[in-house]
Formats: structure tokens, sequence, C-alpha cells
């Protein structure tokens, strides 16, 4: 550690001794003589640059003699660039510079404050696939910033969504090959974060936010613009990763805290090409951290470089690339039992057992994760944009995964294990066709896209084996729980070898259709052919999407009403059946689920972006759902329904500067119209649903001026109401308590360094999540956060 000190401390000096005493300074101001904060100002072919403060100021020192290129860019402004000569030991004002407008973008608006405090307002492309601002689309969602993530020192991808209005994690990270990642409820209806720049995005172990742009929480049915394969009937999570831009800049951070958090992260950037038209982005994090049970633990190495090519005027190519290699245990889920009469009434004995893991380090499961999406962008005309991309990924699972299954005495749980061994691959291949025209005086924004998509899961997983019992009333575990008593219990069982694959052709387009300046239609359209054995027609399905939208501005660009009707669809796969008896076996094919919204809300943006809110009621209706055959345990049949509604409200404010705000409120009423005779579900809140009452809340303060200019606080937290984990007439439901966490930081920001101290869940208050399964979550934790910027 000494030598590392002196190391530093040596490299400073030459800086130091190194640097020249020239200096440039100057304002940066909108077409309305207001000041720009956050400018990037940047000089070419240097690792010079800075940003402007919140008086639209900059000041870049240390330049030697010479000829220099000043470039000033901002999101939504055209980019600047000066010449200047400078000599030695001289301090240049430059002149006043004025960005102009250049309208709409294909990105985000950025409302920032200064220091480390900040909102973000997205206007992605991903949410409709066009370039409409969030008072023009008639759909609610909500996005969390990387500024955001930073300011609360997120280190998993739970902490980020808890962010977005209306979201519960149901359950955590399996590994388990095929949907091993985090489970979320969302609108009444089980979803994971499996989307990645609206593309798939797999994975088997939960994601590392150091290559997070923003998560985009997209609500309702979204068939028409996303397929069915990776969504859920209450929407969608996607996840948007940084991209290269055109200076070098980085941050280096290091982050540790409770039970052995060690985590390095890196974001560096830079230009890689002589004439200024190639980029290179890289992130990388290292992240260890022990359980807060008595075992389990998570490691990680994860690097994502992406690449930015501008060929010329016209074409672009960008290229990202995920690599995670994942390390964990991962304690076994307490599933209650669902064929026989609870025998549990209270959350206390598992209260009792809320630091036992019932596991050991030494049964680990790794889960490497490869992820490539390569676009081409390429300008047809003035009115015409050509997208098309390639994604491909592999999500491998290799190690120990265990259960603990209910033996309804109260008491005991059996411990089952198996060695997995399973790896998935998907292919995405898109074409869009993107325009922004007018046919006469109506403006027309009109997306028209072609996609196939391969899923393939081959499994070679072993058998499973019980190895034990768990007995809550004394935390007792029989089972051995080392890898060669496990490997020699899993030794006499066989090998699963299996495969499933699925190939989808789709073909969508969406126009939306400016009739007045604040009043626009969508209208949307979406056709997917499924395809599994390709040696039997007979599992092919074919499924309409439709998708329509009306958006009224009374105040234009400040206030809109929206209504929307969207359509989702899941495809149901073929699966054997047979008579009652068992005899004449049979492959039996089933159409589509088909879920359908009708949702109507107001979005508004006032006081200069200070102030947004969204505000929306939903009615999500799900038919043909697949349902046993009430005269013959060995077929399906189809008919089941459900239905999910609920009021939603998020909100967005920065009252003053450097003060912001965001909180949601939602509100879910789901229930079950129809199912199989005596199933147990009528009329009940399905499992998946969740709680019905969600709340999340978080404000912060960065000082602006004074001797304490650059100190902040934040606080905020979840509040999550009671839910039954498990919830049919036939077996009685069990309720996990509504829980309220409070968490809150201090931090200091000063020029290129940044720290914060977090600390989480304050009162320490113990808490569970689950799905048919009770889990205790994470306990009081404290993590101190240092960065530095470049």
């Amino acid at each position: 550690m000494k030598n590392i000190l002196t190391t530093i401390t040596l490299f400073l000096s030459i800086i130091t001794i190194q640097a020249q005493n020239s200096l440039i300074r100057g304002t940066v101001i909108s077409e309305q003589n207001k000041p720009i904060k956050n400018v990037n100002i940047s000089i070419l072919n240097t690792i010079k640059g800075t940003n402007t403060n919140s008086f639209g100021a900059y000041e870049i020192n240390g330049l030697e003699s010479g000829t220099y290129q000043l470039r000033v860019s901002f999101l939504g402004y055209k980019t600047k660039e000066i010449q200047l000569k400078i000599k030695n030991n001289q301090v240049y004002t430059i002149p006043t510079i004025i960005l102009k407008e250049i309208g709409e973008t294909l990105s985000e608006v950025k409302i920032e404050g200064n220091g480390i405090t900040k909102i973000i307002k997205s206007e992605g492309i991903y949410v409709s696939k066009l370039p409409l601002k969030n008072l023009e689309n008639p759909q609610a969602y909500n996005a969390i910033s990387s500024d955001l993530l930073k300011e609360q020192v997120i280190t998993n991808i739970n902490d980020a969504i808890k962010n977005a209005t209306g979201v519960a994690r149901l359950w955590e990270s399996t590994g388990r090959g095929g949907d091993g990642a985090e489970f979320y409820s969302l609108r009444g209806f089980s979803v994971q974060p499996s989307i990645t720049n609206g593309l798939p995005g797999l994975n088997n172990g939960g994601l590392d936010p150091s290559n997070i742009e923003r998560i985009e929480v997209i609500k309702g049915p979204s068939g028409t613009l996303y397929g069915s394969s990776l969504i859920s009937y209450g929407g969608l999570i996607n996840v948007v990763t940084k991209q290269p831009y055109e200076y070098f800049g980085g941050e280096i951070s290091y982050t540790t805290g409770t039970n052995g958090l060690n985590r390095i992260t890196a974001d560096i950037n830079t230009p890689i090409g002589k004439d200024d038209d190639t980029y290179l982005r890289i992130n990388a994090a290292y992240h260890s951290q022990n359980s807060f049970q008595d075992a389990g633990f998570n490691k990680s190495f994860y690097v994502a470089p992406s690449l930015k090519y501008i060929a010329n005027e016209k074409l672009t190519f960008i290229v990202n690339t995920e690599i995670l290699n994942k390390e964990s245990v991962n304690a076994p889920m307490l599933f209650l039992n669902r064929y026989a009469p609870l025998t549990y009434d209270s959350i206390d004995i598992f209260e009792q057992n809320y630091y036992n893991s019932f596991t050991s380090n030494n049964l680990t499961i790794k889960n490497p994760t490869f992820n490539l999406q390569a676009q081409a962008l390429y300008k047809l005309s003035d009115t015409w944009t050509s997208q098309t991309v390639l994604s491909t990924g592999t999500a491998k699972t290799d190690g120990y995964y265990s259960y603990l299954w209910d033996l309804s005495d109260g008491d005991t749980f059996a411990h089952y294990i198996s060695k997995a061994n399973s790896e998935t691959r998907t292919t995405d291949i898109q074409q869009n066709f993107i325009g922004d025209f007018n046919i006469g005086k109506l403006r027309n924004r009109v997306v028209v896209g072609l996609d196939y998509f391969n899923n393939n899961l081959k499994n070679n997983s072993l058998g499973w084996v019980g190895i034990g019992t768990v007995t809550l009333s004394d935390g007792n575990n029989s089972s051995i729980l080392s890898q060669a008593a496990v490997d020699n219990a899993l030794a006499e069982t066989a090998v699963g070898n299996s495969e499933a694959s699925q190939e989808i052709f789709s073909a969508y387009i969406s126009d939306v259709l400016n009739l007045t300046p604040t009043l626009s239609a969508m209208a949307s359209l979406r056709v997917d052919k499924f395809e599994g054995d390709k040696s039997d027609d007979d599992d092919d399905q074919t499924a309409f999407s439709p998708k329509f939208g009306l958006v009224y501005q009374p105040i234009k660009d400040k206030l809109s009403v929206f209504t929307n009707y969207m359509n989702g669809f899941s495809n149901v796969s073929p699966s054997e059946v047979s008579d009652v008896d068992g005899s004449n076996p049979r492959i039996k094919t089933f159409d589509p689920e088909k879920a359908n919204q009708w949702e109507l809300g107001i979005k508004a943006n006032l006081l200069e972006n200070k102030l947004n809110l969204t505000a929306s009621y939903y009615d999500i209706n799900v038919s043909n759902k697949l349902m046993t055959d009430p005269n013959n345990i060995n077929n399906s049949i189809q008919g089941g329904e459900v239905e999910s509604k609920g009021f939603e409200l998020s909100l967005n404010a920065k009252p003053v500067e450097g003060w912001n705000i965001i909180a949601g409120y939602s509100q879910n009423n789901s229930k079950v119209l129809k199912e199989t005779e005596n199933a147990g579900y009528l009329g009940l809140r399905p499992e998946e649903a969740g709680p019905e009452n969600l709340i999340n809340f978080w404000t912060s303060y960065t000082v602006q001026t004074g001797s304490l200019e650059g100190f902040g606080f934040g606080f905020g937290g979840n509040y999550a109401s009671e839910f039954n984990t498990l919830n049919r007439s036939t077996t009685g439901s069990f309720a996990l308590p509504s829980y309220t966490i409070i968490n809150g930081s201090l931090s200091y920001a000063k020029e290129k360094f940044r720290v914060i101290l977090k600390l989480d869940n304050i009162a320490n208050k113990k808490h569970f999540t689950g799905w048919s399964t009770v889990t205790p979550q994470n306990t009081r934790s404290i993590s101190a956060s240092l960065s530095y910027n470049f």
C-alpha cells in the first residue's frame, strides 16, 4: 500500500511540474440569453476538457503554447468549434459562446443540477422506436438515469429499479438456466430485465449497473413493437447502455461497505481515429460482496467495450459488447407447499431464521454471459433513416442450484439440489426504416420494421436429489453441505439432455400522425409467425398485435392528455396430452394468450422543466390463458382470464437549484375472472401480482454557493403493502407483511472528485419478498464511494 501511495504521489508531482500556466475561460449561453450548465468543453487531440458550471462559465488551464481547436457541444444544441492560438503564461477570455438549439433528438434531454444531484427526463427512442417527446407519447414509462445510480451508490440492478413507479421484486436471481435473472411484478404481471437497447439481452445471474446509461420501465402490453418472447403483459424493463462520445474523458470509482463490499469501476472514452471518426468507450467493473446471511457471496468481473465509427456524413456504425463472468452462492428459496393446506399462519418462524442461508460457500454457481449488438445507421434522405441491427448473446449456467420445499407439518422443509449445466443462445436481426415527413400539412413519424428472433436452450443438467431437511423451529439443517457430499449424492442421477428452440419472424409498422400541432394519433400493427419444431408445422402459430393512441396538448409542450389501446400476447408452446388413463398420448397445439389494455392519463412538463408528472389509469385483460382440463388432469384447455387495473402517479421535480425530487405511487387491483373448476384461484389476486400498493421516494439537495458549496444529502425509501405470496382457496393464503425501508446519504463533490456515504435500511427493518416463496431481504448496510472524473 505504501508503494502504491508513493507511486501516485510521484505521478501527481510530475503532472504538476509539467503543467503550464496558460488559462482559457469563457461563458456559454442559449439563444434566450440564459446560461447553459454542463456543456462539454474539450480541446481536440488533447486530454484537456471541462464542463460549464451553473452560470455557464468554464475554465481550462495548464495549456502549452500552440494552436488548438476548442469544441463546445451539448445534447440538443449545434456543436461549435473555435480555433485558438495560445502563448505560455497568459490568460485568454473567449467571447461569450451562443449555442443554437437543433430541435428534437433521438436521445434524451438532461435537466442537471450542480454537483452530483441530477435528474434526467428521458426522451429516448426505445419507448416507441420513434423520436417522440414524452408529452407526445401515448404510453406511460419511467426512466432511471445513470446520474441517479451514482447518487444512490447503486451496485445492483434491484436497488436501481426501486426508483421506478409500480415495480417490486418477486424473486432474486437464482442463476438457473433460461430464467435465472430476477423477477419483478409490473402492473400485476411478472417480468424480467431481458431487453438491452430495445433488443434481446438475456442473462441468468443479474446485471452489472456500471454500463447503464438509463433504465426504461415501459408500462403495459408492448407486443406491437417488442413481440412477446422477452416481455410481460405488464410491460418491460429496457436497459440502455452507455455509448461513445466525441472527446476524451471518463471516471474511476471505488466503493466499499458492509458485508465485505469491494467494487471498482472504470469508464474510459477516447477518440482513436486520426480524422475524429472513431470513438471507443470501455466500462469495466470488479465486484465482490458477501451475503448478510451466514453464507452466500457474489463475485464478478464485467467489461463492456463499445465502438462508434462515423464512416461519412450519412453512415455510422455502432458496436456494443458486454462480457460478464460471475460466480455466486445463492440461498435456496423457501417454497410453501402449493398442493396441501397451509400449516403456517405467521411470519414469526421465518423471522427466527432470517440470517440462516441453509447453504454453504462450497456450492457455487457460475453465470458467464456474452452479448453483442452491432448496428448500422444510414441516412437515406432528409426524411428517412435506415437502422440495421444484429444482436447475439450467450448466457450459461454451471453449478449448484437448490431449493427448500414445505413438507406441510408447520416446521420442516426438504432440501433438494441439482448441478445445473445449460446454455441459452439468442440471435436477433432487425431492419428498421424511420421516417419523419409531411403529407400536405400533416406530419408523419413512421417506423417500418422486420424482425427475426431465434432462441435456443440446451440443458445438460443432472437430476434432482434430496440431501436432507431443514427445521425452522431450531434452524437445523441435516444436509451435508460440502461439494464432495453433494457430488456423491448426485452421482446416481441421470443427465437430462434436452434442447428447446423458438424461431419468430415478425413485421411491424407504427405511425404517429400530427392532425394539428397539439393533436396526434398513433396507429401500429405487428404480425408474428412462431415456429417450433421445423419438422412439424402443427406447432406453428401466427399472432397479430395492434396498438392505438391519442395525445392532445391543451398547453403545447407543457401539458398533454393521452389514451391508448395496446395488445400483448404470449406464444403457448405445444405440449403432450393424453386420456385420463394415460392412453392415447398426443401433441396438442394452442392459440397464443392475449392481453388487451386501455389507458387514460395526463403528462405535465411545467415550470421550465422543473416539474414533470405522469398520472394514468389502466385496465388490462388477459384471455385465453392455459388451464388444466377439469375432467382430465392429463389434458390442458384454454379459457382462463385475468383482470388487472390500477392507478399510477410519477413525479420528477426540481423546485430550486440543487434540489431534486423523485416520487411515485401505484395501486393495482388484480384478480382471476375465469379458471379451471376448483383450481383455487377464482376471484383471488394472482401471486405474481405482488403488493397492491407501492410507494417510491427520493430527494436530494446539494449546496450551490458559499463555504458549504458541494456538500449534499439524500433521503428516501420504499413502501410495499402486505401481499399474499401464496393465495389459493385450495391451500389458504400466506401474507408477507408490509414494509417501509428508509435510506439516506451524505456527499461532497468538488471539481473532479466526488465522495458519497450511503446508509440503506436505516431502521434495520426485516422484510420479505416472494412468489409462493418466503425470501428475507437485505438488512442495514453502509457503503462509501470515491470517484474521480477526468
